[in-house]
């Protein structure tokens, strides 16, 4: 495995968080850097969105496909 260097308080928390939930100090890392990994696409999601709704001609665009798609959801169904 390779080796990386982290600052003592991390490691700490990591003995912690080990005791606590019985589990590899390994595997906490790897859910930390994966819980970090999805919140930053989230955030880049979010940045994205609000760049689309703040042009006004591609969030209609965004809309009007929507709207295409909602006319399907009870497509041959009897109401």
């Amino acid at each position: 495995m390779p080796t990386v260097r982290i600052r003592e308080e991390t490691r700490e928390a990591l003995r912690e968080l080990a005791q606590q939930t019985h589990q590899p100090t390994t595997d906490l890392l790897a859910r930390a850097v994966d819980q970090f990994r999805r919140s930053l696409i989230l955030a880049e999601t979010n940045v994205a969105y609000g760049a689309l709704r703040a042009d006004a001609a591609a969030w209609a665009e965004i809309e009007a496909e929507r709207n295409e798609w909602d006319a399907t959801l009870a497509d041959g169904l009897d109401e």
